[in-house]
């Protein structure tokens, strides 16, 4: 028997800049791309991480079907997307249904985002300044609200490292599915 197989992944990307003025803030959060960025604040520029895979959630997964059958759901577009990054460790599990850390922290869409309806992904991406989400990132989700109530689409383990004060961290996840 043929089996037709459909496989959800994710390419996360993130970029940190040294910030103390938060003009590189600023400008994610009003939508500059990360090349801009980079190029306007070279100086400042201080790594850039790509993580591939994550966990789709079984709360988002009936939500996609949801969407598509017409059902009624809060979207996850420019109004309501939110990254949330946390400091928890714990394994990724279908059943979860938000970030599972002591610290945690959901940052609205920068301007222009989420982008969709090609290459079979979504893309969403937030900028968090010099007074945002200061703990270690171990985790991370894309949810259609600000807090672990909303519904989370996935969430990724893996340690991306300590953000400090003074600092601006982009991250942007783009959730596949083919």
């Amino acid at each position: 028997m043929n089996r037709e197989r459909a496989i959800g992944t994710s390419v996360t990307r993130l970029h940190t800049f040294e910030d103390p003025d938060n003009e590189v803030y600023k400008k994610g959060r009003a939508g500059y791309s990360i090349d801009e960025l980079i190029r306007e604040f070279h100086d400042r520029f201080k790594r850039r991480r790509v993580v591939y895979g994550n966990l789709f959630l079984a709360e988002g997964i009936n939500t996609i079907w949801i969407a598509i059958s017409g059902g009624v759901f809060t979207p996850f577009d420019s109004a309501n997307a939110h990254i949330g990054v946390g400091d928890g460790t714990a394994a990724p599990d279908y059943a979860q249904t938000g970030l599972l850390g002591t610290n945690k922290y959901y940052k609205s869409m920068d301007v222009g985002y989420p982008t969709f309806g090609t290459d079979r992904k979504a893309t969403y991406r937030s900028t968090f300044g010099g007074t945002d989400a200061n703990f270690a990132w171990n985790e991370w989700t894309v949810a259609n609200g600000n807090s672990d109530a909303a519904i989370n689409m996935n969430r990724k383990v893996e340690s991306l490292g300590t953000k400090t004060p003074g600092s601006t961290w982009i991250l942007t996840v783009e959730l596949i599915i083919g």
